[in-house]
């Protein structure tokens, strides 16, 4: 079990599960949301997950046909990204989750598109997009 929360603390959750996911995002929308250079995603079970407190201050948006971006009305805090192909798992912002639970290991999604004075310096595998699309 691990807990989470925006910035204003506003929202705040709670997994009662294990991160099943972890990657690190460097599609251009994922860097105009995030801010970054990349956004990182702990992918955890929709049955796992539970908001504490919050949700009247939980807004959406729909960046694409296929994901929908769940943030903070007050702070603006990234919570979580949902995908219509995939309505069992929510990826959860790590940068909201309090502490450091295990994950497994991480890799990274849409290199073909990173941005161009960022280079990754780990060993992680990378994809040029999804990594199912480049099976």
């Amino acid at each position: 079990m691990f807990t989470g929360k925006c910035e204003c603390t506003k929202i705040q959750y709670q997994v009662d599960g294990e991160i099943n996911d972890f990657s690190h995002c460097h599609c251009s929308q994922c860097r105009r949301l995030h801010g970054a250079a990349f956004a990182t995603f702990a992918g955890v079970k929709r049955n796992d997950f539970s908001y504490l407190c919050g949700e009247t201050e939980l807004a959406c948006y729909t960046s694409s046909k296929s994901q929908q971006r769940v943030f903070c009305r007050n702070c603006g805090s990234n919570i979580m990204a949902t995908l219509t192909d995939e309505p069992d798992t929510f990826y959860l912002a790590m940068g909201t989750i309090d502490g450091n639970p295990p994950c497994p290991p991480p890799y990274h999604i849409f290199v073909g598109s990173k941005a161009p004075w960022y280079v990754i310096n780990d060993n992680a595998k990378q994809f040029d997009t999804f990594p199912e699309d480049e099976r």
